[in-house]
């Protein structure tokens, strides 16, 4: 995760989808940040030292859980009708979306059966999509959906995930979102999935088509 991200804002991925925001400082000229700062600060040798977290002989440490951060994302969703009448140029368009339920101990799974549903839904298959955004609350949630459903490693998280780049509480579904229909630009790809675990035991899924 954190090398991808690193990686991605070596070759300026995200340049098109972070509005630079003006810092005001105590003394001199406000710092423009245009750069997520977040995965630059890896210490991938340290990484393997870390001690669980949750459980003594556990394998959840604060190196494979999502990073402590601020952060906003947004997006505009509009209807068929809107677009026609306003002119506007959708950069995607949404196929279908599905949510699903389960045991809250199990929440890092429910992102699995959200992608099937919303797969069902669409008429499509694993092999049929392109990208594939699945929030790294921890990484063991994209990895669970990795060996599930079968998704070949080279189209998931392609430009990092929220282990490096973060998980803003109320962010992190409209930022995969939008870094998902960008990665489907810049890549020259079609279609994407993305899917979020919500929290006991919930998760929510969409497909969507480049425009």
């Amino acid at each position: 995760s954190f090398k991808r991200a690193q990686d991605a804002i070596k070759h300026g991925k995200f340049k098109n989808e972070i509005a630079p925001v003006s810092i005001p400082q105590k003394k001199g000229d406000a710092v423009l940040v245009d750069t997520d700062e977040g995965p630059g600060k890896a210490q991938f040798d340290k990484m393997p030292k870390l001690s669980p977290v949750f459980q003594k002989d556990g394998t959840v440490t604060a190196a494979n859980a999502s990073t402590i951060n601020d952060g906003a994302a947004a997006l505009v969703l509009a209807s068929e009708e809107f677009v026609k009448r306003t002119g506007a140029k959708p950069i995607a368009k949404l196929v279908a979306y599905a949510q699903h339920a389960q045991a809250p101990e199990w929440f890092t799974t429910a992102p699995v059966e959200a992608s099937r549903k919303v797969l069902k839904r669409s008429g499509w298959d694993v092999k049929d999509v392109d990208l594939f955004e699945v929030n790294e609350a921890f990484a063991v949630v994209a990895m669970a959906s990795r060996k599930e459903l079968s998704i070949p490693d080279e189209k998931l998280n392609v430009h990092g995930g929220a282990v490096s780049l973060g998980h803003p509480i109320g962010a992190s579904g409209a930022r995969i979102l939008v870094t998902l229909v960008h990665a489907l630009h810049t890549l020259g790809k079609k279609k994407g999935l993305a899917s979020i675990c919500i929290g006991g035991g919930e998760a929510t899924a969409v497909t969507l088509e480049k425009a």
